[in-house]
């Protein structure tokens, strides 16, 4: 009897915990549109699948790609012993020198005057958050912040949950799947003086759109008009065209003209270190002293965010940036990696457009750079992919160029025309 007892008691017990948990309001979030994508792909046990969602580099056999110049400066890190102590808040100090020397150029005017204040992050995602903080707390004239309309999933999330109203710029034409360039200038010239506009350093994510040279003049002359805060996310430096220099163009431009700018940069993409986390926010102020006290905030905001940041990635990156043999080995591979991607565009508009004829224009594929296209695919053709030819993609057409090599490229080009013609 008294076991009976015992277990009606239990189980009565157990129903009262769950009607009264503290949890029970909470609702169900939606996937990630990117880790659906991934999740959905794993689960796939046809060996024809591919993975166009994830944005990291593949080499041509479709596997992850850890670089030589990473390896070798790795190698030399370990050789020198090194111990696992804290870094300091705002992370190292060679390496934020480095960092900012790669994106602003060794003869930027305030580079040179001691004028940029910066401090690691935890890759790009880390600085943005750096920046979005920052600027909620100090940036004295708007909360409002312009995100090109598209922009990366993350930005949206990121500026919100840092007390910014998020708003949208014309960014992307869909019916000439190229860049809206007038609708663009003439939202940034109508956006309210002093808003805060996010750009796309280069290889713009998720369309592979940028402006060109002569086009970013003219965003800046609108942002100086205007008074616009330009906050810069720089994820791809070198990976778009191969060059770091061409890609950190519109970065250097803005500084030139006197914007008073700030900057994330990730070394995820371009040196491979996706799960290293390496990063770096910073900021242009007037003088050493403005940095100075810009420093001490920053250092205010990361501390109970996160303390400091990670070490072991940081004294790699650093390791090449700081090595001239590594720095030019490791250049070459950001312009192999870069090269390869290139060529998978010219051989999917080939196939496409040439070999079967595909109906539409195709053009944008080469025209766009950086590790995403849009495709221009509907939503509609992009399930038919998934569900029955195994091609795995965000569901507004973004694919990652790096997924592709020349075993599945022929594949995907004839599942793609299938999807187009509606008969896959």
């Amino acid at each position: 009897m008294l076991t009976v007892l015992s277990r009606r008691s239990a189980a009565a017990g157990s129903g009262v915990l769950r009607s009264l948990s503290t949890w029970s309001a909470v609702p169900a979030g939606p996937p990630d549109p990117i880790l659906g994508v991934t999740e959905a792909f794993k689960a796939d046990k046809d060996p024809r699948k591919i993975n166009l969602g994830v944005g990291a580099y593949r080499d041509g056999n479709g596997k992850p790609y850890v670089l030589e110049s990473v390896k070798k400066a790795e190698a030399l890190v370990d050789a020198s012993k090194p111990d696992k102590e804290y870094l300091p808040i705002t992370g190292l100090a060679d390496f934020n020198k480095n960092a900012v020397k790669l994106a602003y150029g060794e003869d930027s005017a305030p580079l040179k005057a001691g004028a940029i204040a910066a401090t690691q992050s935890i890759s790009g995602t880390g600085a943005l958050r750096i920046g979005a903080a920052f600027l909620a707390r100090h940036y004295p004239h708007s909360k409002v912040v312009y995100l090109p309309n598209p922009s990366w999933g993350n930005h949206t999330p990121i500026f919100r949950d840092s007390g910014f109203e998020v708003r949208k710029y014309s960014y992307f034409d869909p019916t000439t799947i190229g860049l809206n360039f007038k609708a663009l200038k003439e939202d940034l010239a109508n956006a309210p003086e002093h808003s805060v506009v996010l750009l796309h350093a280069c290889a713009h994510n998720p369309t592979g759109v940028d402006p060109t040279q002569e086009q970013w003049a003219e965003i800046s002359d609108i942002c100086k008009e205007r008074k616009l805060f330009p906050f810069f996310d720089m994820a791809y430096q070198g990976f778009a065209s191969g060059s770091t220099s061409r890609d950190a163009f519109a970065v250097r431009y803005f500084v030139s003209q006197g914007h008073q700018i700030s900057l994330c940069q990730s070394f995820a993409k371009n040196m491979g270190l996706y799960g290293e986390r390496v990063g770096e926010f910073s900021l242009v102020t007037s003088d050493p002293e403005e940095k100075a006290r810009v420093d001490s905030q920053l250092k205010i905001i990361i501390r109970p965010m996160y303390s400091n940041p990670p070490l072991h990635g940081a004294r790699i990156a650093n390791t090449i940036l700081s090595t001239p043999e590594l720095y030019a080995q490791w250049e070459s591979e950001v312009k192999s990696m870069a090269d390869r991607i290139i060529s998978m565009r010219e051989e999917l508009y080939n196939i496409l457009s040439k070999d079967l004829k595909t109906p539409g224009e195709w053009g944008h594929i080469k025209s766009q750079i950086g590790m995403f296209s849009f495709t221009g695919l509907k939503k509609e053709q992009t399930v038919a992919l998934a569900q029955k030819a195994h091609v795995y993609m965000t569901a507004d057409g973004r694919i990652s160029m790096a997924g592709l090599n020349s075993n599945n490229i022929g594949y995907f080009a004839e599942s793609v025309d299938g999807a187009v013609r509606g008969n896959l």
